[in-house]
């Protein structure tokens, strides 16, 4: 497996390699720094760190990047010399990038998985020589036309704690309207500004009822506990929250970003949610990942630039307050998840790996052996 240092190309790559592992194959990991660094992942696996470099800082940055590139695809080359893999699975990020360029000169076998419904600039550099493309969206966009004759929907990984709550009913929300607001680590500054006074207007019959659980950034959550309080809203906040599945499942509505990991998780869930994409994202990406949940009804979408207290309570009662609508629209979100991702990556990569038998070696890219000159931008 090779993936970038994020948890959105980490954490697919790392659900294929417990799938893999699972059927009886062997598993090795290229990544960078970062992703060496993120817990819980890989345990038991090997790991190889490659140098990388980021394609950015003018001409000086660029040549520095070539270097890591080369040094990176050099080092590759001698890793795949002694381990023989059977294939070699990019999920995006700048490690992948030598990794998949040494496979292909030594004629491996190779296939990329795109998380986000804009194929990322690593993958777009690789697609055109990679064996196969598994996304995770029915329409890709910056996919080139000439690969998409080996293009196939398979969707993202998801946690099995994740997946578990596809078999569980829709909460009832007679009593409590529970309401999870999450930003990742990115943007939630944006969240944590607007969604309290957006649920205080709410009519007064469906505000009484507002239970909220809400992620915020540390410089934020006194500002927001506060604001609140003032507001007379009940509300649990928090940094952090490691039981993040079963608050996912006892959720009526989420307010979240539009990661690629974000999406996967509210569809397989089947949650709706309002959906306000990160206007820093790559190529807008988040903007293109909420487009099919958007389009079913499963959630409702607001640019950060349109995103008022006003509109906010608009697009929820927009969404459905009543609890069959707000259950129709879960059953929406629901029809968009990919359950299967896993299994269905899995057989791909089976199928292009070229070295028969059962002693077959999938190598998931990472790079650490030299110091991590930065991601290609």
């Amino acid at each position: 497996m090779a993936a970038g240092g994020t948890g959105g190309h980490m954490v697919p790559a790392h659900a294929l390699a417990e799938e893999l592992m699972a059927r009886g194959h062997k598993v090795s990991l290229i990544t960078d720094d970062r992703g060496a660094k993120i817990p819980g992942l890989f345990g038991g696996v090997q790991v190889n760190i490659l140098p990388a470099g980021r394609l950015a800082g003018g001409i000086f940055g660029w040549l520095k990047a070539g270097r890591n590139i080369l040094a990176g695809r050099k080092q590759a080359r001698a890793f795949y010399r002694q381990l023989k893999p059977a294939a070699v699975v990019g999920f995006g990020g700048y490690p992948a990038l030598p990794a998949l360029l040494a496979a292909q000169g030594a004629g491996i076998a190779t296939a990329i998985h795109e998380q986000n419904a804009v194929l990322g600039r690593v993958n777009r550099l690789l697609a055109r020589k990679v064996d196969a493309i598994a996304t995770a969206y029915p329409q890709v966009d910056r996919l080139p036309p000439a690969c998409a004759s080996k293009v196939e929907l398979v969707g993202n990984p998801v946690r099995d704690e994740v997946l578990a709550l596809r078999d569980r009913p829709f909460p009832k929300s007679d009593a409590e309207l529970n309401v999870l607001v999450t930003g990742g680590s990115q943007g939630a500054t944006v969240l944590s500004s607007v969604v309290p006074d957006g649920l205080t207007l709410l009519p007064e019959p469906y505000r009484a009822r507002l239970n909220i659980v809400q992620q915020c950034r540390a410089e934020d959550i006194d500002r927001v506990r506060a604001r609140y309080a003032e507001l007379g809203l009940k509300a649990e906040l928090a940094t952090y929250l490691p039981d993040l599945p079963e608050r996912l499942a006892s959720a009526h509505i989420v307010i979240a970003r539009a990661g690629a990991s974000t999406i996967a998780e509210l569809t397989a869930a089947g949650r709706p949610a309002i959906l306000v994409p990160l206007p820093s994202a790559t190529d807008d990406h988040q903007t293109s990942n909420a487009r099919e949940m958007a389009k079913e009804g499963g959630a409702r979408m607001v640019p950060q630039g349109e995103f008022t207290p006003e509109r906010l309570a608009r697009e929820i009662e927009a969404l459905g307050l009543e609890p069959d609508a707000l259950a129709e629209a879960a059953a929406h979100a629901r029809a968009c998840g990919r359950p299967d991702a896993t299994r269905a990556l899995a057989d791909l990569v089976e199928r292009i790996a070229r070295t028969p038998g059962m002693d077959k070696i999938a190598v998931t890219e990472k790079t650490v052996s030299a110091p991590v000159q930065g991601a290609l931008a």
